[in-house]
């Protein structure tokens, strides 16, 4: 029997205090709600227990951060895509942020195992005067662990809607496109980390925003397979090809750090979840 989940998560700013409530259905869950930052920003752990999806499995998650609220929201632990006799196995978040809201997602990786059929689309909807930094990573197979992504397929769809649309499919039966230069060059991870804000940004703010996460790109080890590029007044976005997750991630979070520093002057304690 495929499993279907729901979550729908609501950040509201209540006495000067981010305040998030969840419903949900199926195993989908929040763990409580922390405040290491204090009570402008609401830290929730996002808990799927079965820990993957299979072929005929759906993950609706649904946030929404009404006017004026700060939520932030990971894992603790990367998500999985497992092998599928045919049907699809679909990840569906869509993020909503109304007038002035604030809102980090930050989840660990996707691994896509070998054999899977699978689809993850990220929807972003930043209303004026929003802002979301996110970050989208992804891992085929585990070729440390001797598991190669040698058979399955991913699309992968990101959207800012009228703003920013990042669409592909993954096979890997496409030699072409997973080996050559042109194409992965032979990575198994792809990471990407985004500013979406819902007014233009300034010249001023863009070019700090660029600026910082293209020194840090030149001092890491990842520095020829990434970039950094702003393709829309609202949008900033980093990207990173890597043979395994760890140093895609190490990149990401000293960007995300760096743009909470310098876009909201803001510091950049990584949750705790994260050292566990």
């Amino acid at each position: 029997m495929p499993w279907h989940a729901r979550l729908d998560l609501d950040y509201q700013l209540e006495h000067a205090r981010s305040v998030a409530r969840f419903r949900h259905e199926g195993p989908l869950r929040i763990l409580q709600s922390l405040y290491p930052e204090g009570d402008a920003v609401c830290h929730n752990v996002l808990v799927h227990p079965p820990g993957g999806l299979v072929g005929g499995d759906t993950l609706d998650i649904r946030v929404r951060a009404a006017a004026g609220s700060h939520g932030l929201i990971t894992t603790p632990g990367a998500s999985r895509f497992y092998r599928s006799d045919g049907e699809l196995a679909l990840q569906r978040t869509d993020l909503h942020l109304e007038t002035g809201a604030r809102l980090e997602w930050l989840p660990l990786e996707a691994i896509c195992f070998s054999g899977c059929r699978a689809e993850n689309r990220l929807t972003l909807r930043v209303a004026e005067g929003a802002e979301l930094i996110g970050w989208d990573v992804t891992a085929l197979g585990l070729p440390n662990a001797g598991k190669p992504f040698e058979r399955g397929t991913l699309q992968q769809h990101i959207e800012a809607p009228g703003r920013w649309l990042e669409r592909g499919r993954l096979d890997a039966a496409d030699g072409r496109l997973l080996q050559s230069p042109l194409g992965l060059a032979g990575q198994r991870c792809l990471a990407s980390i985004f500013f979406v804000a819902g007014t233009p940004l300034s010249r001023t703010r863009r070019d700090a925003a660029l600026d910082a996460a293209r020194a840090l790109i030149e001092a890491h080890e990842l520095n020829a397979r990434a970039g950094a590029t702003s393709p829309h007044p609202e949008i900033i976005v980093l990207r990173v090809l890597a043979p395994v997750v760890e140093p895609a991630m190490q990149l990401l979070r000293q960007v995300w750090k760096a743009w909470r520093a310098e876009l909201w002057h803001m510091t950049g304690e990584p949750p705790r979840i994260w050292s566990m």
